[in-house]
């Protein structure tokens, strides 16, 4: 099985800078209102290197997760099919679970739709990232 570190580091780094985009100017606000919280109390006790830090290393991880995804099968997957799997990781493992656990939580379905939202976007970049270097 071939590691594809290339690709693994640009799809971790994609899927960082699709959060910050994400939770900053597309809904950051949103988000913020969603959790009851503001940029004030987002502040109090925030150890930013060590949450933008353990982020990028959790990613990394979904990243060589995908790659192994990939490796898996026989034959050379493709943008399309690249795009497919990583839909299906999304949507269908994903997702469902951020909706499950807000369900039980009684989280608001405006903060499923961001987070949940999110994690789909995050893993087609990375599929795609993973199509067209691959």
């Amino acid at each position: 099985m071939q590691i594809h570190w290339l690709a693994i580091l640009a799809a971790a780094v994609a899927g960082f800078v699709v959060g910050g985009i994400w939770y900053g100017p597309l809904f950051g606000k949103a988000w913020m209102q969603a959790r009851g919280l503001s940029e004030e109390e987002l502040k109090v006790g925030a150890n930013m290197g060590k949450i933008f830090g353990t982020t990028f290393a959790l990613n990394l991880v979904a990243a060589l997760a995908l790659d192994h995804l990939y490796n898996t099968y026989d034959t050379p997957v493709g943008l399309h099919h690249s795009l497919v799997i990583a839909g299906i990781v999304g949507v269908g493992f994903i997702a469902t679970s951020v909706g499950v656990n807000y369900l039980f939580s009684r989280l608001p379905r405006a903060l499923f739709l961001i987070d949940a939202g999110y994690w789909v976007v995050m893993y087609l970049v990375m599929g795609a990232i993973f199509g067209l270097l691959v």
